[in-house]
């Protein structure tokens, strides 16, 4: 198997444990702690992890980006490694003692609760991923953390018990990230060697840093500040509703953020092997495959959400119905700015149309939020989304429109969207005859799946997919094959 197609199995398999596996938990969790208990639970969770990207900084990108381009010498990289984790260490130590500040003077809410999840900003401390994807090392964060989630699934079970369990819950979430961390500090030997950081070098990675560290926080207003405005605004239960809609969204988002960290590094080291037409090839595939998983998430989710959010959650949370088929649909915009940004935007360290599109994405959503909270409660949270993640794709598309065609690379994708009608009313109907049970559930998942999945097998054979026809060739039934052999190296 090549480097690309490991790498790319490898972080599909990391981000789908990072969301899947509490997915397992879920049904549970919902029943015990409630639509209150788990509100609460993701407020917190939400409050905490913008004390923890104001830590970060945009280090992961940059450090991501600067390990990728010096990963073929060990000096080099050990040396990029230290000179930018010092700014790490200060700046999430300094997050790390104002959240503790903010916690014993200003916040009202669960302090227990507030407090336990300090343990997730000790977390981003230690946090050193960026280091291992810059080296294209994800075996070692597949290994981490399929034995930490299993660990963290088992201790859920046996633990929390009660609706006042929340305390324990967080305990075990936020011990489950700060040791995943921690494991890597013990595999870091074999590929980064200690040095003394150089001042001067340290100070020029402050400023890509900080300049990363706007997208990055202009993201988390669309992805945190809902549940933080909702909390605010109406109440837990609302929140507890929108984090298990995000749940389920997250399963395909997870899909589509392994493949965009794979690419990015494999994408930095071909530019700089000036492999134009290696990196055209991969962006049309790109766009095109993960064009047939969006689609085929957003209109699926649609057509099962009214079955899958009652069956899977409980009553308690039918509501969370609309949320699960209007986040879906933003996904679609997620997928195609995701691959403008890593593929094309961050590899050739154009960083300022990267800013400017996510900081339109997060004044969209502010409004947007200000506006429809307050009266359509989470479903103006979904709303703010969809409207967020679009405004996003769209400025990216404009700033990169003559250089990178991404159109030309969609256009042909459309097809797949009346497709995935069809699917999303099929699926649908199943579910109002059958009504909200596990095996119509199943039969939706069943039906849905073959009905998407001859559509887009022959949307790939009428349009000759190179990757398609490469496979088909395996068996003897390929046609004309294409200038590439359809191989990710």
């Amino acid at each position: 198997m090549s480097s690309l197609k490991k790498n790319m199995a490898y972080n599909i398999a990391y981000q789908v444990l990072v969301i899947v596996l509490p997915l397992v938990t879920a049904p549970y969790v919902s029943r015990v702690l409630g639509a209150e208990g788990l509100g609460t639970y993701s407020y917190i969770f939400s409050i905490v992890t913008y004390f923890g990207l104001f830590g970060m900084l945009g280090i992961a990108n940059h450090g991501n980006r600067s390990v990728a381009l010096t990963k073929a010498d060990r000096g080099k990289v050990s040396q990029a490694f230290c000179n930018i984790y010092v700014v790490q260490l200060v700046t999430t130590v300094i997050a790390l003692v104002v959240y503790i500040i903010f916690v014993s003077v200003f916040f009202s809410g669960n302090k227990i609760v507030a407090y336990i999840q300090s343990i997730i900003l000790l977390s981003y401390v230690l946090d050193i991923t960026w280091c291992f994807f810059g080296l294209e090392q994800f075996a070692i964060t597949v290994t981490r953390n399929a034995i930490i989630k299993v660990s963290t699934v088992v201790a859920i079970f046996l633990l929390v018990k009660h609706r006042d369990d929340v305390w324990i819950y967080a305990f075990i979430m936020s011990f489950g990230m700060f040791f995943s961390q921690l494991y890597l500090w013990f595999q870091l030997h074999k590929y980064v060697d200690f040095k003394k950081p150089q001042f001067a070098e340290v100070k020029r990675n402050i400023r890509p840093i900080l300049l990363l560290f706007v997208p990055a926080i202009a993201y988390s207003i669309y992805k945190l500040l809902d549940k933080v405005m909702l909390g605010s605004m109406t109440g837990m239960a609302q929140v507890g509703m929108f984090d298990n809609a995000e749940k389920i969204i997250n399963i395909p988002s997870s899909l589509i953020t392994a493949f965009g960290t794979v690419m990015m590094p494999r994408i930095t080291t071909l530019l700089a092997s000036s492999d134009g037409e290696r990196i055209s090839y991969l962006n049309r595939i790109s766009v095109r495959y993960f064009t047939i998983l969006v689609v085929g998430s957003a209109f699926g989710l649609a057509g099962i959400s009214s079955v899958l959010a009652p069956v899977y959650f409980g009553p308690e949370f039918t509501g969370s119905a609309v949320l699960i088929a209007g986040l879906g649909f933003s996904l679609i915009f997620v997928t195609w700015a995701n691959i403008i940004r890593t593929q094309y935007l961050i590899p050739q360290q154009l960083d300022r149309p990267y800013v400017i599109s996510t900081l339109i994405g997060a004044a969209a959503n502010l409004v947007v939020n200000l506006a429809l909270i307050p009266r359509f409660a989470a479903v103006g949270a979904m709303i703010g989304t969809i409207v967020a993640e679009f405004a996003v794709f769209f400025a990216q598309l404009l700033f990169v429109r003559r250089q990178f065609p991404m159109i030309r690379y969609l256009v042909p994708t459309l097809w797949l969207f009346p497709i995935g009608a069809v699917m999303a009313i099929v699926v649908f109907r199943i579910g109002a005859v059958l009504g909200p049970t596990f095996m119509a559930l199943v039969i939706q998942l069943v039906a849905g799946g073959c009905i998407y999945g001859i559509g887009s097998v022959l949307y790939l054979w009428l349009v000759r997919d190179e990757f398609f026809e490469s496979i088909l060739g395996k068996f003897g039934l390929n046609r004309v094959r294409g200038r590439h052999s359809g191989k990710l190296d």
